[in-house]
Parts: structure tokens; C-alpha cells; sequence
């Protein structure tokens, strides 16, 4: 909690959800990461710019946002953090989605399937802290 900063939290999750919002007008698309970017990964014409895109703008946000990227890409936990993605990403298909569409999209959609998983994941979130 050393550099907690809610203004930056607070503009983070208005992002995640304006950018929710912007993609469910104006494409009929649900904003779940972990679905849009396994998309990339199994590429269909109609739907890899949009993905591309949105995943692209993401990491561009990382650049525009965090004042220590450079430092962060360059540090010697990079290799730490590949494979923590790789385990989120397990476990995203393990639970049939992520934080991001479980807990924004599914939440809003008053889905018991998604309000169960964001349970799950505050609660094993909790429960790592403390082992921190």
C-alpha cells in the first residue's frame, strides 16, 4: 500500500469501463479480455482488427499511464511476469473468463455464473495477500 494511488485506480476503471460500454454499442461485443485476445490467437478475418486493436490499445495505455514502463520492461522480473500471464491465462480458461468479463460485463448482466466467479477470484485474491 506503499504507492496506492485511487486517482490513477479511479481513471483505470473508468477506462475499463467506458472502453465495455464503446464496445458493446458500437460493435455487440462483450469485453472480456481473455476471450479477445485468445481471438488473436485463433485469427478470423472479420474479427482480428477490432481485437487487435483493442488488445494494442491496452499496452499503448500501459506506456501512456504508467510513469515506471521502461523501468518495468527492463527489470529482471520480466521472465516472472511472462509466466505469471501464462498462469492467469489457464486460469481464465479454467473459469470461463477473466475479472475483466466476469466481473464488469457478467456483473452488469446480472449473470449468478459471473457474480460467483468474481466471489472466487476477490476471495483467492485476498487469501494470496496475506501470504505475500
Amino acid at each position: 500500500m506503499d504507492n496506492f494511488t485511487p486517482w490513477s485506480a479511479l481513471a483505470g476503471g473508468a477506462l475499463l469501463g467506458a472502453s465495455a460500454v464503446i464496445l458493446l454499442l458500437f460493435a455487440g461485443k462483450i469485453a472480456g479480455i481473455s476471450g479477445i485476445f485468445s481471438g488473436l490467437l485463433r485469427p478470423r478475418k472479420k474479427d482480428f482488427l477490432w481485437r487487435l486493436l483493442f488488445i494494442g490499445g491496452m499496452v499503448l495505455s500501459f506506456f501512456i499511464f504508467s510513469p515506471n514502463a521502461s523501468s518495468t520492461l527492463t527489470s529482471p522480473s520480466i521472465a516472472l511476469y511472462i509466466i505469471a500471464g501464462l498462469l492467469v491465462g489457464i486460469g481464465t480458461r479454467l473459469g470461463n473468463g477473466c475479472t475483466s468479463g466476469h466481473g464488469i460485463i457478467g456483473i452488469a448482466r446480472l449473470s449468478r455464473r459471473s457474480v460467483l466467479a468474481t466471489c472466487i477470484f476477490v476471495s483467492s485474491a485476498i487469501v494470496v495477500v496475506l501470504f505475500r
